[in-house]
């Protein structure tokens, strides 16, 4: 890996567009290089954990919405598939519903690092450009391992949050790059792609602030349908604003630390294959992934605790971002608040603690549901609950070491009767380093878990054989990978008003 020097320019320094890191980006997805087995073994494990939420949030109100845009958007022939229904469709559209249908249970794959983000976020983008453009399932493969590659490499080099900047900033890029990479484009076209991207994806964290609505689910999405219309025009000759990273009006300039911070971000040398997917994971649970080991704490500790009526007080000692974000240190009353909506309780940790501690378990319906929140002993025991920020996991959170990084915390508790109960987790069970991490076996079943009531077991099965022997599926046969869902299931969702798109 090359790490890039990345800053501010003045529009009248000598910065030749070879400097520009958007142009470095575009490099490394246009070079051929091959990928390695384990990395396509780990893309074809997030299209199946992809699939798998996609199913549990078929009907949900978000996506029947993204759904009902999409099939607004037919085409005859050359089309893309929308999630769970027949037909062809505008490659963005069905990348904007899939997408969509993706995220809403906060339930796939997470990567963090200076920046937080879910890569599997760019497979609907990339498997509609795919179906509509007749390529073959190697091509996917190639597409998906440089978009995550592209991600996570800016996610690592590149803090968004503490600007109060969406993480869909690195979204619009890595997409582009993938599109690029899978097509075959040359360099110059993937550069202006991508500087298209990221000038049209740079939007604020109040979607994931205060009031958390259903725009934390579409904002991926969104980006992925930016990500194609952005690769779209430069193949038609149209540039973008650059240096885009860098110019003096730029997004480091005015948007991040600004004209005299330096950023440095790791890239794949030319010829060095392209592995960054191996360093993210997936969920077990559907909540914020911070919340992911703490969930598995408290799974721990409701056998040592017994009653949780004999609860004095929980003090959750953890990370900067766990605390600032998902934890009191955001001082955001909502995160306390029975009747939140679910994606601002899925950003409480305070909640989740409580009900997995009186649970045992956590569900991606059953313990967002209304009566569940509301619950008067679930009430009481989330009001005791509160974080604070320890800096050694903090510096644990940001370390660069796989064996030291942790995205856990330590729980103290203490008990009416003044005894103090203490345990502590750094990775979540399933993490690569956890106490029962995924492998395919895993993936596998989390898709038969959560596609169970959705999709018949014949179309489980084969989907499950599609993708496992992907890099064979020939030019103009990825609309395979669609799962077709009876109509009698997606009917079961609750009718919504008609749009501008009918």
């Amino acid at each position: 890996m090359r790490l890039h020097d990345v800053r501010t320019r003045r529009s009248a320094d000598d910065f030749p567009r070879s400097e520009h890191f958007a142009w470095h980006i575009a490099e490394v997805a246009a070079d051929p290089v091959a990928v390695p087995a384990d990395t396509e073994a780990m893309v074809l494990n997030r299209i199946i954990d992809n699939a798998a939420v996609s199913s549990a949030a078929a009907i949900r109100r978000p996506v029947t919405a993204a759904r009902a845009q999409a099939l607004a958007h037919p085409v005859a022939v050359n089309g893309a598939k929308v999630f769970g229904v027949h037909g062809n469709y505008s490659a963005e559209w069905a990348a904007w519903a899939n997408g969509v249908a993706v995220r809403e249970l906060d339930f796939h794959d997470t990567f963090l690092a200076a920046e937080y983000s879910h890569p599997g976020d760019n497979i609907p983008a990339l498997v509609a450009v795919a179906q509509q453009s007749g390529i073959g399932g190697a091509d996917l493969i190639r597409g998906v391992a440089t978009a995550y590659e592209i991600q996570i490499d800016l996610a690592k080099g590149i803090c968004l949050h503490e600007h109060k900047i969406d993480h869909i900033a690195h979204l619009g890029p890595s997409v582009a790059a993938g599109i690029g990479t899978m097509l075959r484009l040359d360099t110059e076209t993937i550069y202006q792609a991508v500087g298209q991207a990221l000038h049209l994806t740079t939007a604020t964290r109040q979607s994931r602030k205060g009031h958390i609505s259903s725009w934390k689910a579409f904002a991926p999405a969104w980006a992925g349908k930016v990500g194609i219309e952005a690769v779209d025009r430069a193949m038609r000759g149209e540039g973008a604003p650059a240096p885009i990273w860098e110019g003096e009006d730029g997004v480091i300039a005015w948007l991040l630390s600004g004209p005299e911070h330096v950023y440095r971000v790791p890239l794949p040398e030319p010829g060095e294959p392209k592995r960054a997917i191996l360093d993210s994971y997936t969920k077990e649970h559907s909540a914020e992934y911070q919340s992911q080991a703490l969930i598995d704490l408290a799974r721990r500790l409701q056998e040592r605790i017994g009653d949780p009526d004999r609860v004095a007080s929980i003090v959750l000692h953890t990370s900067h971002h766990t605390h600032y974000v998902i934890g009191t240190g955001s001082n955001d009353p909502q995160k306390f608040d029975p009747n939140a909506s679910r994606e601002t309780l899925d950003h409480s940790i305070m909640y989740i603690f409580a009900v997995a501690l009186q649970d045992g378990a956590w569900h991606h319906e059953r313990s967002y549901a209304p009566e569940r929140a509301r619950r008067p002993d679930t009430v009481a025991l989330w009001q005791k609950i509160s974080t604070r920020e320890d800096p050694e996991w903090t510096r644990r959170y940001h370390s660069t070491d796989p064996a030291e990084q942790a995205f856990g915390g330590r729980a103290e508790i203490t008990l009416r009767n003044g005894e103090v109960i203490v345990d502590e987790i750094a990775v979540a069970d399933a993490h690569p380093l956890g106490a029962r991490p995924f492998g395919r076996a895993q993936y596998v079943a989390k898709f038969l878990e959560l596609s169970e009531e959705v999709v018949d077991a014949a179309e489980r099965q084969r989907f499950l054989s599609v993708v496992q022997g992907l890099a064979e599926v020939r030019a103009g046969r990825l609309g395979a990978l669609n799962i077709v869902i009876d109509p009698s299931v997606l009917a079961l969702a609750r009718t919504i008003p008609a749009g501008i798109f009918g």
